[in-house]
C-alpha cells in the first residue's frame, strides 16, 4: 500500500490493492534457491531443476528472447503462466540466431550477444555480463543483520497460511547506480530509495507515489533494463529497505523477467519495444492544440461560441474536446448525448468540421446505476460482478457522482456491444475519444472470464483502450486515444496524459517528473492539462504552463475551471497564445521528432540521460528535457522566474538572446514571463513553417530550415510524404545546402547566434539563393518557379 502520512485524512479508494502478509519474527515460509541441475538445453536456453532452502523443487528457465535479451523464469513447472495472461499477453519474446548455450561442469553460460547469463549451479548464483565480461547485474543471495535475520528476499518464493503468496528476486545495487522508469512516477526521477507498487491508482493529483500508469520496467545507469512480465501488483523496492539491493516481489504463479542489454537507454527501449510493441504515431492534427470544454456544464451553443472566438482571435487550435457534460449528468458514461444541452449534435459537428476542427469526446468504462441503460447492460452480462454473482456497483467517483457498474471487457459480446456504441459516434463525425479512468476495478470483483479483480486490475486499462483504439482505427482511420491509465505495452495507445494535476507550480514540476519517467518506460506520446486540472491557475502560472505545454509532445488546455485564453488577463493570454504560435512554427521539427519516436520507441520529451548516459548529472536532471535532439526546454517551475538549468556537453544557444553557453555545467537562468528557458544545440538545423491556426491534412508545404550557428549540420524532415535529408556544409563565406527527398526546401534562415559569421553566399542544391533580411533574420531563398 502507498505511504499514508500520520494525522492526515486518507480517502480509501474502492480499488485499493490487497496487502501481502508480513512475516513474523522466526516464522518460516521462505524457499530460496540453493542449487540446481541441468535438465535440458537447446540453442536458445537451458531448463534446470532447482532445490530450495525450504525443501521444494522448482523449475528454472534461462533463455534468449532476442539479441541482447535474456529471459528468466522461476515456477513450479515450465508451463506456468501469469494470472493476468487469462486476459492478455503482455510480452512477446523472440529468439536470436546467434545464441549459444554452454555447459561446463558446474557453470552454464547463455549467450544473447550483447548480454550473457552466467549460472553457477551449486551453490546457486546468477550473473549477467556484457561481451567484455563486465558485470551488468547479479543476484544477491541474502543480506543478514547482526542478529542473523534475513533482510532481503532472495531468488525464490514465499508461503503464508499454507499457500504460495509471491515469487521474488533480489539484485545487488552498485553504490553509484541510478534507476529510472517504472511508468508515470511523479516522485524524483532517480528511483533509488523508493518503493514502487505496480498498481494503477486514481492518483488524486501528481504529487505522491500513486500512479495512473505503472510499467514494470526500469533502466539502470550501468547499461541495462529489467522488465517483469506480470499484471499482478508487483513491488519494486529500489534500495529502500536496504541501500545495497533491488528487491522485486511478484504475487503471481511465477516470476518471469527479462534482462535487456543497452548499453544506452535508447537501446534498452528499442529492445523493450521489440518485446511489447512499437508506439503508435498519432495523426498529424493531434500535434496541434487541443482545447477542452473543461469539467463543468457545457452546451452546444457554448461549443460553437468557443470555436468562433478561437478562429476570430487567430488562436491556433486543431481539436475541440467535449468533456463529461456532453452526456446527461448522473448518467455517465452511457455514451448518449444530453439532448437538452446538445439539441443538434450532428449540425454542431458539421459546423465545426467546416471550421477546420476535429472533435473529441470524453468517456470512461463505467456506467452509472441511474442511467436508463444500466438495467439492460447488467442483464446482458456487460458489467463486472461480485463473488455472489450480483452486479458490482462501485463508488468509482469517490462519492462525487453516482456509483457505477464497470464494463467487463473480458466478455467478447460486451466488447462488440461497446464498440457499436462508439461506431455510431464516430460515424456522426467524432474524431477521437478521451479514455478516462480505468483504475477502478475492485480487488474482489469477478470478470466474465473468471478473473478476480486483483488479476484484472492493471491489465483492464489495456483491454479498454484496445477496444476504443480498434474501433477508432476501423471508422476514423487512426487508432489514437487520449488515455489516463496504462500498463505494460501501453505505448500502443497514443496518447496518454497525466491526469488530474493540481494548479500550482510544485504540481507542474511533479507533472514534468512524471512525463520524463513515463518516457523512460517506453511511452513517447504524453501530455498534461495546461494550467493544471484542479483549481484555477494564477495568470503567471497559466502563462508558464502554456509555455511548457507548447513545447511538450502534445498540448491540451483543460481544467475544473476555464482554460480559455480570454478568461485570463490580457498579458497572460497573449503570452499563452504566443507560445502556441511558436509551437506551430516549430511543427515540422516537432512532427519529425514524433515520427522518429514511433520508429524507435525513444520519447519525444527526452530526459537528459537518454542522450548523455555517461554524464552522472544527467541521471538526476529531472525538471528539464530535450524535445528531440536539438531543443532543450527548462519550464519555469518557480514563480520567481529564476531556476537552475543543467546543460549537457556541447554548445547551447539561448533561443531568445543568441548567447552561446558551453555545456557540462549548471546555469542560473532568469527569464521574464514572456520567455520560457529554451536552448538550441549549436549547429542544429531546425525546420519551421509559418504560423497557422490549424494543421493541414497533407505534407508541410512551406518549410524554412533555420541554421543555428551557420556551420555544418544535418537534419531529417519526416513527414507524411516521406523523409527529406538536409545537409549543410560551410566553407569560408559559402554555405551549401543539399536537400534529398520529397520536401521542397527553398529557404534557409540564419538565427542570430553569438560569434556566428553569416555567409555571403548560399546555394541550395547547387542553385544560388538570394539573401535578404526577413523580420530581422538573414534569409536565403530560391527564386519562385
Amino acid at each position: 500500500m502507498p505511504y499514508r502520512p500520520p494525522l492526515v485524512a486518507h480517502e480509501n479508494f474502492v480499488a485499493d490493492p490487497p496487502d501481502l502478509p508480513v512475516r513474523r519474527p522466526g516464522e518460516g515460509g521462505l524457499a530460496a534457491l540453493a542449487r540446481a541441475d541441468v535438465v535440458a538445453t537447446d540453442s536458445q536456453g537451458v531448463t534446470l531443476k532447482a532445490a530450495t532452502s525450504g525443501g521444494e523443487t522448482l523449475a528454472v528457465q534461462v533463455g534468449v528472447a532476442g539479441e541482447g535479451v535474456i529471459r528468466v523464469r522461476l515456477s513450479e513447472n515450465t508451463d506456468a503462466r501469469s494470472q493476468s495472461a487469462k486476459a492478455i499477453t503482455l510480452v512477446h519474446p523472440g529468439s536470436y540466431p546467434g545464441a549459444r548455450v554452454d555447459v561446463d561442469g558446474g557453470v552454464v553460460r547463455v549467450d544473447a550477444g550483447s548480454a550473457i547469463a552466467e549460472i553457477t549451479l551449486d551453490p546457486w548464483h546468477l550473473r549477467f555480463v556484457d561481451p567484455t565480461g563486465r558485470t551488468l547485474l547479479e543476484q544477491n543471495g541474502g543480506e543478514y543483520d547482526i542478529s542473523g535475520r534475513l533482510r532481503t528476499l532472495p531468488f525464490g518464493r514465499s508461503w503464508a497460511d499454507g499457500a504460495v503468496v509471491a515469487y521474488h528476486e533480489t539484485f545487488t545495487a552498485r553504490a553509484e547506480e541510478r534507476f529510472v522508469g517504472l511508468g508515470e512516477k511523479f516522485t524524483p526521477l532517480d528511483k533509488r530509495g523508493q518503493r514502487a507498487l505496480m498498481w494503477n491508482f486514481d492518483a488524486f493529483g501528481s504529487e505522491s507515489e500513486r500512479s495512473y500508469k505503472n510499467i514494470p520496467l526500469y533502466l539502470s545507469s550501468r547499461g541495462y533494463g529489467l522488465l517483469v512480465d506480470s499484471g499482478m501488483p508487483i513491488e519494486f523496492d529500489i534500495c529502500q529497505s536496504t541501500h545495497s539491493c533491488v528487491q522485486i516481489v511478484v504475487p503471481d504463479d511465477l516470476i518471469d523477467y527479462y534482462l535487456l542489454a543497452g548499453p544506452t537507454p535508447a537501446e534498452v527501449l528499442n529492445r523493450y519495444n521489440q518485446l511489447t510493441s512499437r508506439p503508435l504515431l498519432p495523426p498529424k492534427w493531434a500535434f496541434g492544440v487541443w482545447i477542452s470544454s473543461g469539467f463543468f456544464v457545457d452546451t452546444q451553443e457554448k461549443v460553437l461560441e468557443r470555436a468562433r472566438r478561437l478562429r476570430a482571435d487567430g488562436i491556433p487550435c486543431d481539436v475541440l474536446h467535449l468533456d463529461c457534460y456532453w452526456q446527461v449528468v448522473g448518467h455517465w458514461s452511457d455514451l448518449r448525448w444530453d439532448s437538452a444541452n446538445f439539441p443538434d449534435p450532428d449540425g454542431m459537428l458539421a459546423t465545426l468540421t467546416d471550421m477546420g476542427f476535429k472533435v473529441g469526446l470524453w468517456l470512461n468504462p463505467y456506467l452509472s446505476h441511474l442511467s436508463p441503460a444500466f438495467a439492460e447492460a447488467a442483464a446482458a452480462g456487460h458489467l463486472l460482478r461480485r463473488p455472489d454473482g450480483s452486479v458490482y456497483v462501485a463508488d468509482v467517483w469517490h462519492g462525487n457522482h453516482p456509483a457505477c457498474g464497470i464494463i467487463d471487457f473480458t466478455n467478447p459480446q460486451t466488447v462488440e456491444w461497446y464498440s457499436d456504441l462508439l461506431r455510431s459516434l464516430l460515424a456522426r463525425g467524432i474524431s477521437v475519444f478521451k479514455t478516462d479512468f480505468a483504475e477502478g476495478v475492485p480487488a474482489d470483483a469477478v470478470a466474465f472470464n473468471g478473473m478476480t479483480g486483483v488479476q484484472l486490475h492493471n491489465v483492464y486499462t489495456l483491454l479498454y483502450n484496445d477496444t476504443v483504439s480498434r474501433v477508432t482505427q476501423e471508422v476514423a482511420g487512426h487508432g489514437m486515444v487520449w488515455a489516463r491509465s496504462s500498463y505494460l505495452g501501453g505505448q500502443r495507445h497514443a496518447a496518454q496524459w497525466s491526469g488530474d494535476v493540481n494548479s500550482s507550480y510544485p504540481a507542474m514540476a511533479s507533472n514534468l517528473r512524471g512525463g520524463l519517467s513515463h518516457g523512460l518506460a517506453g511511452v513517447p506520446f504524453w501530455s498534461h492539462d495546461v494550467g493544471g486540472f484542479t483549481g484555477t491557475p494564477s495568470p503567471d502560472l497559466y502563462a508558464r504552463w502554456a509555455q511548457f505545454g507548447a513545447l511538450s509532445p502534445l498540448v491540451r488546455f483543460h481544467g475544473t475551471t476555464s482554460r480559455l485564453p480570454w478568461e485570463f488577463p490580457e498579458h497572460a493570454a497573449a503570452i499563452a497564445v504566443d507560445a502556441l504560435r511558436l509551437r506551430y512554427r516549430l511543427m515540422p521539427y516537432i512532427y519529425s521528432v514524433a515520427v522518429d519516436s514511433a520508429r524507435t520507441g525513444e520519447p519525444m520529451m527526452r530526459a537528459l540521460l537518454l542522450d548523455s548516459p555517461d554524464d552522472p548529472a544527467a541521471w538526476t536532471s529531472e525538471l528539464e528535457y530535450r524535445l528531440g535532439p536539438d531543443l532543450l526546454v527548462a519550464p519555469m517551475v518557480d514563480p520567481d522566474g529564476t531556476r537552475q538549468v543543467y546543460l549537457p556537453s556541447g554548445q547551447w544557444v539561448d533561443y531568445w538572446t543568441g548567447t552561446v553557453h558551453t555545456g557540462y555545467r549548471y546555469l542560473r537562468v532568469s527569464k521574464p514571463l514572456e520567455q520560457v528557458p529554451l536552448f538550441v544545440r549549436h549547429g542544429a538545423l531546425i525546420p519551421t513553417m509559418p504560423p497557422a491556426q490549424s494543421l493541414a491534412d497533407g505534407p508541410f508545404s512551406d518549410v524554412t530550415v533555420v541554421s543555428w550557428g551557420a556551420v555544418d549540420g544535418r537534419t531529417v524532415i519526416r513527414d507524411t510524404d516521406g523523409d527529406t535529408m538536409v545537409v549543410a556544409t560551410r566553407s569560408g563565406d559559402r554555405f551549401e545546402v543539399t536537400v534529398d527527398g520529397p520536401k521542397p526546401v527553398r529557404r534557409i534562415a540564419f538565427a542570430t547566434v553569438e560569434g556566428a559569421q553569416p555567409p555571403t553566399e548560399v546555394l541550395i542544391n547547387g542553385v544560388p539563393a538570394a539573401l535578404s533580411t526577413v523580420d530581422g533574420v538573414l534569409t536565403a531563398a530560391l527564386p519562385e518557379g
